[in-house]
């Protein structure tokens, strides 16, 4: 398992880092060129900085059973197609039981705002909490993929 984050404007980078690197798991960081990313433990990819370019390059690098870091729907869509995992700064997952209705939810903000309408912001500051939450949650996925210790005894049914 590869970790890959779609770091243009991912608020958990140094958390990503930390408990990957506590895993030994690898990370590919994918920003287009716009942004200034470096990394002392990731491997960094910049990419053209058009529409989609860091999620087209993401989605070509996932294999069956990588983690995506994004808050893209649209991302975390194509990533759980190929059969990889996607993880939201936030700490939750995108699953196939929740990502249809979360894309028919951006769809319908999207034609809203193309008919005019005007949503107040309702995006709170990050918090502790929303870093100790994905924190949490980035450890146990990566908990589960870890490969059993040699010699672990199975407990028979």
């Amino acid at each position: 398992m590869k970790v890959l984050v779609d770091a243009d404007s991912c608020p958990v980078r140094d958390i990503v880092e930390e408990v990957c690197r506590e895993n030994a798991t690898p990370v590919i960081m994918v920003a287009d060129i716009a942004h200034e990313i470096t990394s002392p433990y990731a491997e960094v990819i910049l990419v053209d900085s058009g529409p989609d370019e860091a999620d087209l390059r993401i989605v070509n690098l996932t294999a069956k059973g990588d983690l995506v870091i994004t808050g893209d729907y649209g991302l975390a869509s194509l990533v759980l197609s190929r059969g990889g995992q996607a993880l939201h700064p936030s700490g939750w997952d995108f699953n196939q039981e929740n990502i249809d209705s979360l894309l028919l939810q951006r769809h319908l903000a999207r034609k809203a705002r193309r008919a005019g309408e005007r949503f107040g912001s309702n995006h709170k500051a990050r918090s502790e909490q929303d870093d100790a939450c994905f924190r949490s949650a980035l450890r146990e996925i990566l908990g589960r993929s870890q490969p059993e210790e040699p010699g672990a005894k199975h407990k028979k049914d």
